[in-house]
């Protein structure tokens, strides 16, 4: 059996494992990176990357059909789903491949195969994983090991995905035909996304979500604006509502509902579940070290270090929230803290911008006004909507709300929540903001250049205080 020594050796090569490994390299650890799939990850390969190519080619469709509102004239806009999808699969191809490049140029070790934890800082490497796994080919040595497995996408009854009539993401992001109805189980990010894009290209979607409303995790005022505005485009929405049964016929699918009005049924071409994820943890030999796992998810502390010496989990499989940025965000940090530098901060997820790439979209940083209210907080609430800002006008994209949250006593930003175009882009002024522990008065002060959409962020700030120009 071969063997290696590294000073560090991260299992897994998505967000959080390839940039964990990059800054360790910078810093001086010869580092390797055990992948058994696709460098990148599923963000980069089947996640967040292709789906916003996906959704970008529907949001130029959307704009070649409605030409006219801009005095254009387009005659016989339609669509290629077979470009579309080879559109996005080349996106995801370019980006893997530079992410090779990088670790190559950083001089980090990339092997190829499942790692599974055998005690000691050893690591032995074999091909596939859990009742799959080969004999091990290659032993790995290291003081320190990151688990970056990430996670998949979770399998409930009845809705385990077949490839054909219900898909999970990789069949929705890769379809060889359009669908005319679709039923999407799950109105989180994932969901609403896949939603939007097949309801841009003529799809009947409708949504179905066990909470009381969609979008369940942003703040209510936002998640109620964006339901009005997706059923605008002819979403459809049942929510308080779960799928208790299903039938396929050749190329149908017949599904029961059950709801606060009683039990339905529908009939769709396609299912999409969107329902949750669970950390890849099997296979790892986790049993047979100190390693916690709860609810599939490896328990880590404030520096991403578990229970056992000298093992770390970063990203996806070490808990919510499940986003790209946060694993990238905490190997860079977990690194860091192996290296031994100085003055670093714990995590704080209350200042990771979550983003849903919708019609329009949807960001939001912080406490929601409920949850700010409910930890005692006395909050003072802007509110600035889209019609009042001239950029948004001038695109054409009037509909929209940003929403923000302060303490009163303090003005300490708390939150902020925003949906409409370019929302994903904008949110990163107030999240900048919130690490900088910012109060209302240095965004009163900040000069925001005219006309842009991010005005609306100076607006939403005075709003707050009852200083609002264009409201």
């Amino acid at each position: 059996m071969k063997k290696q020594s590294f000073d560090l050796v991260i299992l897994g090569g998505g967000p959080g494992g390839y940039v964990a490994a990059i800054r360790a390299a910078q810093l001086g650890l010869r580092t390797a990176v055990i992948e058994r799939e696709h460098l990148g990850g599923i963000c980069l390969n089947w996640g967040c990357i292709p789906t916003k190519a996906l959704l970008r080619s529907a949001e130029v469709y959307e704009q070649m059909r409605h030409a006219s509102a801009y005095g254009l004239k387009v005659d016989g806009a339609g669509f290629d789903l077979a470009a579309i999808v080879q559109r996005s699969r080349n996106v995801a191809g370019q980006l893997a491949g530079g992410v090779k490049h990088l670790l190559k140029k950083n001089k980090v070790e990339v092997i190829q195969g499942h790692g599974r934890l055998a005690g000691g800082g050893r690591v032995l490497v074999g091909a596939g994983g859990g009742a799959q796994a080969s004999q091990p080919s290659m032993e790995l040595s290291a003081p320190h090991v990151i688990i970056a497995t990430g996670a998949r996408s979770r399998v409930v009854s009845p809705l385990e995905p077949d490839g054909k009539l219900v898909w999970s993401y990789k069949e929705a992001m890769a379809p060889t035909a359009m669908p005319r109805s679709l039923a999407v189980v799950g109105s989180g990010a994932i969901g609403i996304e896949f939603a939007s894009f097949y309801r841009s290209l003529g799809a009947e979607v409708t949504v179905i979500e066990m909470l009381d409303r969609v979008l369940p995790l942003e703040d209510e005022e936002i998640s109620a604006f964006a339901r009005k505005a997706l059923e605008k485009r002819g979403l459809k929405f049942l929510t308080e509502a779960t799928v208790g049964g299903l039938k396929k016929s050749a190329d149908r699918v017949r599904l029961e509902i059950a709801g606060a009005a009683g039990t339905t049924t529908m009939e769709v071409d396609r299912v999409i579940s969107a329902v949750g994820i669970v950390g890849n943890v099997e296979g790892l030999g986790l049993e047979d070290t100190r390693v916690k796992v709860e609810r599939t998810h490896i328990v880590t502390d404030e520096w991403c270090r578990t229970a056992e010496p000298g093992v770390f989990a970063i990203g996806d499989v070490a808990g919510a929230p499940w986003l790209a940025h946060k694993a990238s965000h905490e190997g860079i940090l977990c690194v860091e803290k192996i290296a031994g530098l100085p003055g670093l901060h714990p995590l704080d997820a209350r200042r990771i911008p979550g983003c849903t790439y919708c019609a329009p979209q949807v960001a939001s940083v912080g406490l929601t006004e409920a949850r700010a209210r409910a930890a005692g907080r006395e909050v003072k609430v802007g509110r600035f909507p889209f019609m009042g800002n001239g950029k948004a006008i001038a695109l054409g994209e009037p509909e929209g709300l940003v929403k923000t949250v302060f303490d009163a006593k303090t003005g300490e930003l708390l939150g902020a929540h925003m949906v409409g175009a370019e929302v994903t882009e904008l949110i990163q002024g107030y999240a900048v903001g919130m690490t900088l522990e910012t109060t209302e008065a240095e965004l009163m002060h900040t000069v925001f250049p005219h006309p842009t959409l991010s005005e609306m962020l100076h607006e939403a700030t005075l709003a707050a205080y009852g200083r609002a120009i264009h409201a």
